[in-house]
């Protein structure tokens, strides 16, 4: 068990985020603050709307695990980032969207691969380096 615990650490170390574990599951979460959304006209601050998602569960003694990830994406990044994931053997499972008359489009991705924690931190870590960074006001 020590060595989950050290895995999740390195885990949520290398995705940026805080990392818990319960029953088995390594989970990772942090959000996307550059995105200001606005959803039936009002300004958005809550997780719900930008949220980043990361786990791994039913590790094997050859250290592979169940690994999946979820992020709020913009409609046009959504090429480059599935591309960087599927370039890493990371299958992405679905593209859709969450909220109605929202602004900017929010759209939300989720992708599954069965492989090493780490390895898995490090290709979404890739991936997630073509989302932008910079500001993006939603308006009202």
């Amino acid at each position: 068990m020590a060595n989950f615990e050290r895995t999740c650490e390195q885990f949520g170390r290398i995705l940026g985020g805080m990392h818990t574990s319960a029953n088995g599951v390594c989970t990772v979460m942090k959000s996307r603050t550059n995105i200001k959304p606005v959803v039936l006209g009002r300004r958005g601050r809550s997780f719900l709307l930008v949220p980043q998602m990361f786990s791994f569960e039913s590790m094997t003694r050859d250290g592979r695990a169940l690994c999946s990830g979820e992020t709020v994406i913009l409609q046009s990044e959504i090429n480059r980032f599935t591309s960087r994931l599927r370039k890493h053997g990371i299958k992405v499972t679905a593209i859709h969207n969450h909220w109605l008359f929202d602004s900017p489009r929010l759209m939300f991705m989720h992708w599954e691969s069965v492989d090493n924690p780490v390895a898995f931190a490090r290709k979404t870590k890739d991936a997630l380096s073509v989302l932008t960074t910079r500001v993006v006001r939603g308006r009202r």
